[in-house]
Formats: C-alpha cells, structure tokens, sequence
C-alpha cells in the first residue's frame, strides 16, 4: 500500500484493487504549487467536510478522473448540482461496501460550511478496510471520546491524524488520538498551510517518538510504501 501526499490534508491511498484520493486542495495551496493536477488519477474521492481547503479541487478532480466521490448528503448534493455524476451520499455511522473494500463514516468535531456559506452538513471522518490494511482518516477534529470506537472496526494499522492545532488537534492530542485507535503509526496531516498551523516539525516527531509512536511527515509530492 502506497501513501502520497499532497499538501494539507490531501493524500492518495494506493490499494491492491482502487486508488483512493482524500480532501483534494491542491491547486490555491502555495507550497503545492509543483503538483501536476492534471496528472492526478483516482477511483474514489473522500470528503470529510465542506470548507474550501478540503474541496477546492474536488469537481476538478471528480470530472477529470471520473471517481465515485464520497461525502456527507449535503456536500455530495452540492457536488450534484456542480455537474459531478458519481456521487455517493452517506453520513455518520454509515458503510458504503466497494471493490476495494469498505469505508464507514464516523464523527469529528469541527465545522462545515462552503465558502459561500451554504451549509455543509456536520464534519466527519473515515474508517477505511482494504484487503490490505485498515486505517482511520480523522478529518478535521478535535480530540473526542468518539475515538475509542474506532478501534472497534481494527485492527488500525495506521491513522490520518490532523495535528497542526489552532483548528484541529495539535501534537498532544494527536498522540491521544492515536492511542485510543490502537494504532503505533501516524500520517500528520493539517499542518503549515497558513501561519497559525506551522508545526516544528523535528519537535512532532520527537513527541511522538517519546510516546512510543511514529509519526510520518511527507514532503508534499512525496510517496512511500508501508511496510
């Protein structure tokens, strides 16, 4: 299974049988500027909320590649009437079954709105299980309790986590995160767009090695391979 990142809290996910693409914010992120768009490929797009640096690119994207896109009910009826044909509406609790596995949306604790301020339905994110691994995408949040059930659909091979703090959980919380879902490997996401979420990024690490947790911090563009 391979991770790409691409800024923010976009990343691809490669799997045996689908690629998956999540959060698409690529092309107004300044220090994403050296990402081909255009040679973006997905099977399935996942969206955790509605505001802009989570959705900027999806339409583009849902139209160029042709994915299913997954999403709340009110942003995959926003992503209908922008033209995009393949939508799966869903909303917390629920499991949407595809050939690459399943993807069950659970709770996060934010805000939602489109930049227009159409409302965007209530936050989320993802437990994902492939044949491969299973892994939990936290969207943006706060620590919640809520956490500990996702344990329950593992074991999580590795989490997603937002950790630039400010908007979302920070480090510390981060970690939290990570322990009540079981998991010792963590992908930070949400960190160092803009000024109030830039992160030290060897002092991150640090926290979570301390821990007894590893926390992967990719240059954007960059891919690796889980072992």
């Amino acid at each position: 299974m391979k991770i790409t990142y691409y800024g923010h809290s976009c990343f691809a996910v490669d799997t045996a049988r689908a690629r998956l693409l999540f959060d698409p914010f690529i092309t107004p992120n300044p220090l994403a500027e050296h990402i081909d768009v255009e040679a973006i490929q997905a099977d399935y797009i996942l969206i955790s909320h509605a505001h802009v640096d989570h959705t900027a690119d999806a339409v583009k994207l849902a139209k160029q590649t042709g994915a299913t896109v997954l999403a709340n009910y009110e942003i995959a009826e926003w992503l209908s009437r922008q033209g995009v044909e393949n939508v799966h509406a869903m909303n917390h609790g629920g499991t949407a079954r595809f050939e690459f596995g399943w993807a069950k949306m659970v709770s996060a604790i934010h805000t939602s709105s489109f930049p227009d301020g159409t409302y965007g339905g209530n936050p989320g994110g993802y437990v994902v299980r492939t044949d491969e691994r299973t892994f939990y995408f936290s969207g943006d949040t706060a620590l919640t309790m809520d956490m500990q059930l996702v344990a329950a659909y593992g074991p999580v091979d590795f989490a997603v986590l937002c950790i630039g703090d400010t908007f979302t959980m920070g480090v510390d919380d981060a970690i939290r995160a990570a322990k009540m879902v079981g998991t010792e490997t963590v992908f930070g996401v949400h960190y160092d767009t803009f000024p109030p979420i830039k992160i030290d990024h060897q002092q991150a690490v640090d926290r979570f090695a301390e821990a007894g947790l590893r926390l992967h911090l990719s240059r954007i563009g960059d891919s690796f391979e889980l072992p």
